[in-house]
This record gives structure tokens, sequence and C-alpha cells, in this order.
């Protein structure tokens, strides 16, 4: 922390714009750390004397007031641990989240840009920065695709948690009949890979195209063709953006996507996982969502990974997400403690 310090004191820090802004992040993302730190070691001490004062007094109350404020501590606890232990390559990254409409038209459309604004909520009350990369506009209402950058620390390493099918079951607005629908979305999470990681691009194996971007804007909007789409001819992988106001801008953003998820397919690749996840999420409809967000015929969201509960619908669409991301991450702690043989970890 003090050397992120000692380079912003630096009269040249703010020349190179973006690695200046990753070290803040950085430094932000250190002294959060440290604050949850000092204000839980703060409160453990105050515990320790209401306990001392309580059985002084012999007042039950105040023994009972302790019980409940050593729970709190004790979830606090696991946030910092679970914090702590964001140690994976990538975790300390932004993240790119893509959304794409699967089973349910209009409804599920209407999912995608349900759930951009539920990740936006959750990403501006954590103090990340949300940028619209990409969006097509559905048919009749919502979104058929949605990409975002997130940026701040460690924001790869909680998103990454939300990767899979996410499936809604409510009363359709767009049904006549007030008949009730199911409908799925998926969301990719990828790290935003940055120079300093390689990534081997052949031109020759890219198509570019470029178009007009669509949606709001302002005057530039539909003027000029500005929009990139890169497609990767060996694997097929298709990006886009049209967030930026000139053609490269736009063009360097798409491979720079493009750069992360041909990390995620090696490293997949890698870990020999690739034809279990593909079999995991090849169809974006029933049987392979990993939470289910429910409104008829009673009000519930559930992950079927981790089993987390909440009656509150509305609040987790609003952003509050935090139970299922740290209850996931706990669960992706435990099993690689399992994974781990006694006898070559000595």
């Amino acid at each position: 922390m003090a050397a992120i310090e000692e380079a912003m004191a630096a009269g040249d820090f703010w020349n190179e714009r973006e690695e200046a802004r990753r070290l803040v992040d950085e430094l932000r993302g250190l002294k959060d750390v440290l604050e949850r730190f000092r204000a839980l070691r703060r409160r453990c001490e105050d515990l320790e004397a209401l306990i001392e004062l309580g059985e002084e007094a012999g007042d039950a109350s105040l023994l009972t007031e302790a019980t409940r404020e050593l729970k709190t501590l004790e979830r606090g606890v696991d946030e910092l641990e679970l914090l702590t232990l964001l140690n994976g390559e990538y975790d300390a990254r932004n993240a790119i989240v893509s959304l794409h409409a699967g089973a349910g038209g209009t409804d599920a459309q209407d999912w995608v840009q349900i759930l951009g604004r539920m990740y936006t909520r959750w990403a501006e009350e954590h103090g990340y920065r949300v940028t619209v990369l990409d969006a097509q506009d559905g048919e009749e209402a919502g979104l058929k695709t949605l990409t975002v950058q997130v940026a701040g620390p460690n924001a790869y390493g909680f998103l990454k948690a939300e990767k899979g099918v996410h499936r809604l079951v409510r009363i359709s607005p767009f049904d006549a009949s007030s008949r009730r629908h199911t409908s799925f979305a998926s969301v990719d999470v990828v790290p935003e890979i940055e120079d300093d990681v390689e990534v081997e691009i052949d031109p020759e194996e890219l198509r570019v195209d470029t178009f007009r971007s669509g949606g709001a804007g302002g005057q530039h909007v539909n003027k000029t063709d500005s929009a990139v789409r890169i497609t990767h001819l060996p694997t097929g992988i298709v990006v886009s953006c049209q967030n930026e106001r000139s053609q490269h801008a736009n063009r360097e953003t798409a491979l720079r996507i493009l750069k992360s998820r041909l990390l995620e397919l090696r490293q997949l690749k890698q870990q020999e996982e690739l034809a279990r996840l593909r079999g995991e999420q090849r169809e974006i409809a029933w049987g392979s969502q990993i939470r289910s967000y429910v409104f008829q015929p009673y009000t519930l969201v559930k992950d079927h990974r981790t089993g987390e509960e909440r009656g509150n619908v509305q609040a987790v669409l609003d952003g509050d997400l935090d139970a299922f991301i740290y209850a996931y991450l706990k669960q992706q702690l435990k099993a690689a403690e399992v994974r781990v043989d006694p006898k070559t970890a000595r």
C-alpha cells in the first residue's frame, strides 16, 4: 500500500491514465480491507467490554445483546475472510459481464434488462464503475444481449459467482391473459485482460464488421459506422462494442473483450473442463439454471448450487446479491480444501 501511495505522489502519476486508475482502484480496495479489519477489531473490543459489564451487573439483557452482536461479528469475519481469500490469478481484475436472452421470447428479453439493472445496482452499491459496452434491443421490449464492464478491485472475483443460467417465473406483463410465464437468460463473466497478459491473436483469423450504433447516445448515434463487431474465426467467438464514439476506440475495447474470452477458453482447456462446462450451459432453458427468481405462485429466490434462499425477490432484483455471492464463494473454498490431498499438503 505504501508503494502505491508513493507512486501517486509522483508528478507524472496521471500521465498513464489507465494504469493510474488501476492503482487508485487497488489502493481503495486495500484500504477497504484494512478499514473492515479495524472496524471488526473495535467491535470485538466493545463486545468484550459489554460481556464483562453484563457479568458484573448480572444483567441478562446485556448478555442477550452480546450474543446478537457476536453473530453479527461472525458474519463480518466470514466476509472479510472471503475478501482476503480472493487470490485467484484474475480475481482482482475488472469484470466483463455479458447477458443473453434464452427461452421465453419477449419475457426473456425483458429479463435481460432486469438482470442488467440488478447487477448495476449491486455494483454501484459496492463502489464499482459500470460501463455499457454493447446492447442489442429486443424486438418488442427489453434487450436481446447486454455487455457491461464492471470496474474496481475484485469485481471479477465476486461476479464470477453469477455465471450461469438465471430463471424467472412471473405473471407476464406481455400476456393479455395474465398467465404465468417462465423465461431464461444466461450470464457470462470473464476478467478484463490488460496488456500485461499475453494472448496471441492472429489478425488473419479475425473478421471485423462495422455498423451504426443503436439506442440512446445523443447526436453521434446512427450518424457514423463507429460500432465494431469482431468474429474470431477459429473459435466462433463474437464480441462487439458501440460505447465509444470512435471506431478505433470501439475496436480496441472489443479486442480486450476478445482477449478475455480467449484466455478463459485457454484456462478451461488446461483444466480439462471445457466439455463439462459446455454441457452445463448447452441450452439457456429449463434444467440448466443456477438460480430461480419466482414471483408466482410464491415469492422466492433460490440458488440451486448452494441452497441459499431469499423471500424478498424485489430486494434481490434491486441489487441485494451479497448472500448468494458469499454462499457460492464459501462453497468453492470448501471444495478446494476437500480437493487437497493431505499427503501432498504437508
